[in-house]
């Protein structure tokens, strides 16, 4: 499941809070074990990934880098190609 979590630090455009979420998602799941949880958890997973969620884009905010932002479409390429070299040995 982690390896959804994908990095979401100096980006342009910046990681929209779609990619928060979903990241805050990827992370409560892999913690708590559970893709979709009971009825029971629902309150607690929920409010855990809103407050994931909301702790990422201060932190997202909050981080400095000197480097030049990436190209999403850059890096796509580059996973995309990674994929292929991985996929295409086995």
């Amino acid at each position: 499941m982690c390896r959804n979590i994908r990095p979401l630090n100096n980006f342009e455009p910046p990681a929209t809070a779609d990619e928060v979420t979903a990241a805050a998602l990827q992370y409560v799941r892999k913690v708590s074990g559970a893709t979709r949880p009971s009825a029971a958890n629902q309150a607690a997973f929920d409010r855990a990934v809103a407050e994931i969620a909301h702790v990422t884009e201060h932190l997202l905010a909050d981080l400095v880098t000197t480097a030049p932002p990436k190209d999403r479409e850059v890096e796509a390429a580059k996973a995309r190609a990674r994929a292929a070299k991985r996929y295409a040995a086995s």
